[in-house]
């Protein structure tokens, strides 16, 4: 290296990580504002908290784990119990729960239990029970799982995630009781009187009171659904669905449960010789990418999957400080296309 090679080296200036103050400076807040959200304290207003995440995104700050662990003498992993990452919704809350954990400086560890076998679902948890993570994110999304995991003995903090079942007296959800609602209005609005339902699978809780939604709703305009039929969430079951009914069979509807049994929907009305929707108008819920581009595109509820999973990190994390988790509010907005048209 030449003189000249070193002396513009010694006159570069030396990067460093960003720091919190950093953050405060970029978010207009105080230092101790930054801190408290990144604990997961209470207390930092809606607004605040957006300008610190923005802070946070732009300069690309990120917790030093190491150092903080030590300082706290506690865990900064948190196990995620779940059944099944390949569905949209559950998949979307743990993303958004991951993105969360990063956030406040925290790694998840996701751990699939395959409810099907019960010694892999009571050995899962043992093994959960003896890592050393801060807390554990139980979510169940069917009654197996939501059995097991009341079986369990957690000897650290845990977060029951997952909706509430409302035929039992679980909390009615924003979904069931806004958006579904809005969706068949917006049906029957355009002449629909005899719809059909491709549910999910029966112990899948979600599946239930999506069902029990559209079944109420329905109920508000004096009708009945014409017809359920089960499906597993996936697109082959959403075109079996259709396929397993009587030819002669009249109704001028499909509501799916989520967008994939929609998508098998539409294939096998098409094969039935009936167009969407001039002869029958299709709906599902989700809003998946691939919605706005199906042909037609789909009339479905866009949820807060992500939302639900950085919420429930927050609450997990009140829960290990000691607070007071906040309720969880399940959303759904109805995102109208052209898969729906006039009965």
């Amino acid at each position: 290296m030449s003189d000249g090679d070193r002396l513009h080296a010694a006159d570069s200036p030396v990067l460093r990580p960003p720091t919190i103050y950093d953050v405060a400076r970029l978010a207009g807040v105080s230092h101790q504002t930054v801190s408290r959200l990144l604990k997961g304290d209470g207390g930092v207003k809606p607004a605040n908290r957006e300008r610190v995440l923005s802070a946070i995104e732009q300069l690309g700050y990120r917790p030093n784990l190491t150092a903080r662990s030590l300082a706290t003498r506690r865990s900064h992993r948190v196990a995620v119990l779940t059944q099944e990452l390949g569905q949209v919704g559950p998949g979307k809350v743990v993303q958004g729960a991951a993105e969360e954990a990063r956030l406040h400086g925290f790694v998840l560890d996701i751990i699939t239990l395959d409810v099907g076998d019960r010694s892999n679902v009571e050995q899962g948890i043992r093994m959960v029970n003896q890592q050393d993570v801060a807390g554990i994110l139980a979510l169940a999304s069917t009654d197996e799982l939501r059995a097991a995991f009341d079986r369990a003995d957690f000897r650290i903090p845990v977060l029951m995630g997952g909706e509430g079942d409302e035929a039992a007296g679980g909390p009615p959800l924003r979904v069931s009781t806004v958006a579904i609602p809005q969706l068949v209005d917006h049906l029957v609005t355009l002449g629909h009187r005899s719809i059909v339902h491709i549910a999910g699978p029966k112990k899948w809780v979600a599946a239930r009171n999506r069902a029990l939604a559209f079944e109420s709703a329905l109920a508000r305009h004096g009708l009945e659904l014409a017809r359920t039929v089960h499906g597993d969430w996936s697109a082959a079951s959403g075109h079996a669905a259709i396929a397993s009914l009587p030819a002669s069979m009249r109704f001028t509807a499909v509501c799916a449960a989520n967008d994939q049994m929609a998508l098998g929907a539409m294939l096998a009305l098409q094969e039935r010789g009936l167009a969407v929707p001039a002869d029958v108008s299709v709906t599902g819920i989700d809003d998946i990418p691939e919605a706005a581009y199906l042909v037609p595109p789909l009339t479905t509820v866009r949820m807060n999957s992500e939302e639900q999973g950085h919420l429930a990190f927050r609450n997990l994390l009140a829960q290990i400080n000691g607070d007071t988790p906040s309720p969880i509010m399940v959303e759904g907005r109805v995102i109208i296309r052209r898969s729906t048209a006039a009965a």
